[in-house]
């Protein structure tokens, strides 16, 4: 407890610390501009985004591109490129230098701060794509990271099977993630066809979404960010749902009608069977946004109802019909919260 240890060093704060760092990306969605221009920055040691960046030599790998594209790129987010990033199109692997390369390069330029590998797969030694594989590769060159006192960014890609965890959606088994220290996933938004979202997960950094827009000059631009604005990380089902049902003010009716009426502003329209596995997902999320639903039988029937509701609705005590004003067919003594005027 009383030994002296120096605090984690961030080359972008909040965001990059130092050690080994992933950054996962859908095909074409644009994770290699988002790496060229986070190197350029931590290089000119300018922000990226509302998040101060240390200025040091960069190295970055370009091991899917030819320098015309590189320079193209260059050309379109920038007119200063400092002289204190290196960029390559070639590399050793991990089991064929790759390692000593970068302590070499380093041990050059000792003010260097990021060295991004673009892709992982490139410097692979392992392809069996098992745990113990994908970990030892990912330890290897965390181990690399943290006895230099760099960031090692690796880009990597993801998997065309959708999850609801982002970590999930890298490509190879979940050995790859477990061995970063920050793993950052840049998919499809929720939100809006024209974004997209960067999921940042890490043992020294706060859990945050970011919502992105690339711009016209192939940069991506902060929307938000979901630590500032923290209904960010609803599911965007939520907002979504209370709004429709504040319109109708309530239903009682089949779950196909329902979901039928709910998805014509859609672009994916829900089926019955999925938009009441939301419902029930998110229920404490709609009852926070004032929506409350219940599922009854009538005559064989199932209706379900939903209402918007106030503190009222809800009882610590035990229903009953006692005192009621109005009974009818459709009480349903066994729950305890009720619509508004219902029995």
């Amino acid at each position: 407890m009383d030994t002296r240890l120096e605090p984690i060093r961030f080359v972008v704060e909040q965001l990059l610390p130092q050690g080994l760092a992933l950054l996962g990306g859908a095909p074409k969605i644009g994770k290699s501009w988002l790496t060229l221009d986070l190197c350029v920055r931590v290089a000119k040691g300018e922000s990226l985004w509302d998040f101060p960046a240390r200025q040091g030599t960069v190295l970055y790998l370009c091991l899917e591109d030819k320098w015309q594209r590189i320079q193209d790129r260059l050309n379109d987010i920038t007119d200063d490129v400092p002289p204190i990033i290196f960029f390559a199109v070639s590399a050793g692997t991990i089991a064929d230098g790759l390692a000593a390369q970068i302590e070499s390069f380093v041990k050059e330029h000792p003010g260097t701060a990021l060295v991004a590998i673009d892709t992982f797969q490139m410097v692979r030694q392992n392809n069996d794509a098992s745990y113990a594989g994908d970990y030892q590769d990912v330890l290897l060159l965390k181990r690399l990271a943290d006895r230099l006192g760099i960031c090692l960014l690796l880009v990597h890609h993801l998997r065309k099977m959708f999850d609801t965890d982002p970590l999930n959606r890298l490509s190879g088994s979940t050995g790859i993630s477990g061995a970063a220290d920050v793993a950052m996933i840049l998919d499809k938004s929720r939100r809006s066809e024209q974004n997209a979202t960067l999921t940042c997960v890490g043992r020294d950094i706060e859990y945050r979404e970011l919502e992105l827009s690339f711009g016209d000059n192939h940069v991506w631009q902060l929307v938000a960010d979901s630590v500032a604005q923290p209904a960010l990380l609803l599911d965007p089902f939520v907002n979504q749902f209370a709004e429709f049902i504040r319109t109708l003010e309530r239903y009682d009716g089949g779950n196909s009608e329902l979901a039928s009426l709910f998805s014509l502003d859609l672009p994916n329209p829900l089926t019955a069977k999925a938009l009441k596995q939301k419902m029930n997902r998110h229920r404490f999320g709609l009852e926070a946004q004032g929506i409350r639903f219940e599922s009854t039988r009538s005559n064989g029937a199932r209706i379900l109802r939903v209402w918007i509701s106030d503190a009222s609705d809800v009882s610590d005590a035990s229903f009953s019909t006692a005192g009621c004003s109005r009974i009818c067919d459709s009480c349903v003594p066994c729950d305890p919260v009720l619509p508004p005027g219902g029995t």
